[in-house]
C-alpha cells in the first residue's frame, strides 16, 4: 500500500508540474513572440521566422526558470492535497509531513539531473541555432561573430567592402595566427589579404605583429609587404567581441565539463565558464530545496485559510530568492565573493532555512 501511495503521490506531482510548465510556456511564447515580431518588423518575412525564433528560445528560458516553476508546482500540489484532505490519508498509512516533502524533493532532484544530462544539450543547441539565425537580421553593421573548432570568426561590412577575419586562438585581449580578407561588396572578389602572427585587440586600432600584406594580384604568390608591426582598424574591439559572442547558454553542461580548457583557449572568460558550470550543476540541489521550502510554507499551516496566507507569502519569498540569487551572482562577477561560490550562496542559505523549517513541519 505504501508503494502504491508513493507512486500515486509522485505521478500526481509530476502532472501538476507539467500543468504549471505548460502555463509558463504559454506565457513565454506570447511574450517572446511579441519581442521577435518587434525585432523583425522591418524585414517583411511574415510570422514564420518570429515563431521559429520563439520556438528555439523559449525552452532555454523555461530551463532557467525551472526552480521557480517547481516551487509554484509544489505549492499548488500541496495546497490541493490539504484542501482535499489527502494529507490525512497519507498520515493514516504512516506518511509524515517530512516523508512527503522528502519524496517530492527527491523527485525534483532527479528531474534536475534529467534536465542537466538530456534537456540542457538540446536547449543549448537550440539557442546556438537561434543566435545564428538572428545574427543574420541584426540591426548593427551586418556583423557575425562566432566561435567554433577553427577558432574565432568575424564578419563585418565597411563602406563597399566585406571583411572576414579568422584567428586560431583568442586569449584575453590577444588573438593569434589571424588572417584578414577584404572582399568587394558587390562581386565578392578578394581585394587583399593580411596575415599576422598575433594582434592586440584591446582597442579598435588593432596592433598586428609580424605581418604579411598581400594585394589583389599577388594573393597566391610570394610577393607581399612584410612588416614587424601594423595598425589595422576594426569596428570591433575586445569588449565588443566578447559581449556579442559569449552567450554561454549555447554551451551545454557536458561541453562545459569536458571542454573547459578548450573553451578558455578559444577566448571565453574563465570566470564566466565557472559561473555557468556551477549554475548548472547546482540546479538539482536548488530544485530539491525549493520543494522543501514550498513544503514548509504549506504544511506548516494548521488550517485552509492559513494555507492560502502562506501561499501568498511563499510567492513573495520566491521573488526574493530570485533576486537574492542574482545579487549573489553579481557579487561573484565583481569579485566580492569567489565566482564559483556565488551560485552556491543561495543554496547554502536555503539549506539552513529548510533545516530549521523541517523541524516545524514534522511536528504538525
Amino acid at each position: 500500500m505504501i508503494t502504491v501511495l508513493k507512486r500515486y503521490l509522485i505521478i500526481n506531482y509530476l502532472k501538476t508540474t507539467l500543468n504549471v510548465l505548460l502555463i509558463a510556456i504559454s506565457f513565454g511564447v506570447i511574450l517572446n513572440l511579441f519581442e521577435e515580431i518587434e525585432y523583425l518588423k522591418n524585414s517583411e518575412l511574415g510570422l514564420s521566422l518570429p515563431f521559429l525564433l520563439t520556438g528555439l528560445s523559449v525552452p532555454n528560458h523555461m530551463v532557467n526558470l525551472f526552480p521557480f516553476i517547481i516551487f509554484i508546482s509544489s505549492v499548488w500540489f500541496l495546497v490541493s492535497l490539504r484542501i482535499k484532505g489527502e494529507l490525512i490519508t497519507y498520515k493514516i498509512f504512516g506518511y509524515s509531513n517530512f516523508s512527503i516533502a522528502r519524496t517530492l524533493s527527491l523527485t525534483a532532484f532527479l528531474i534536475g539531473i534529467f534536465i542537466l544530462i538530456i534537456i540542457n544539450p538540446i536547449t543549448s543547441a537550440m539557442i546556438k541555432k537561434y543566435e545564428q539565425i538572428k545574427s543574420n537580421y541584426s540591426k548593427e553593421v551586418e556583423h557575425l561573430i562566432t566561435i567554433n573548432k577553427n577558432g574565432l570568426w568575424i564578419k563585418e561590412r565597411r563602406d563597399n567592402s566585406i571583411i572576414i577575419i579568422n584567428a586560431e586562438k583568442f586569449v584575453n585581449e590577444n588573438i593569434y595566427n589571424l588572417t584578414i580578407y577584404e572582399l568587394d561588396g558587390e562581386s565578392n572578389k578578394i581585394n587583399s589579404r593580411i596575415e599576422a602572427e598575433s594582434a592586440n585587440i584591446s582597442e579598435n586600432n588593432w596592433k598586428l605583429q609580424k605581418v604579411n600584406i598581400y594585394q589583389t594580384k599577388n594573393l597566391d604568390k610570394n610577393n607581399f609587404v612584410k612588416l614587424d608591426e601594423h595598425l589595422y582598424y576594426s569596428t570591433f574591439d575586445y569588449d565588443k567581441i566578447t559581449s556579442l559572442y559569449k552567450n554561454l547558454h549555447t554551451i551545454s553542461f557536458i561541453e562545459l565539463l569536458l571542454d573547459f580548457e578548450k573553451l578558455k583557449e578559444t577566448g571565453y572568460d574563465e570566470g564566466d565558464i565557472k559561473l555557468s558550470f556551477n549554475n548548472l550543476i547546482s540546479m538539482p540541489f536548488f530544485l530539491f530545496l525549493m520543494v522543501f521550502l514550498a513544503s514548509i510554507f504549506v504544511m506548516g499551516s494548521v488550517n485552509k485559510l492559513q494555507a492560502y496566507k502562506y501561499v501568498f507569502l511563499s510567492i513573495i519569498v520566491c521573488v526574493l530568492v530570485y533576486y537574492f540569487k542574482d545579487l549573489s551572482i553579481v557579487m561573484g562577477k565583481t569579485n566580492r565573493i569567489p565566482i564559483g561560490l556565488s551560485t552556491w550562496v543561495p543554496i547554502i542559505t536555503l539549506s539552513i532555512l529548510c533545516s530549521i523549517g523541517v523541524l516545524q513541519i514534522n511536528e504538525k
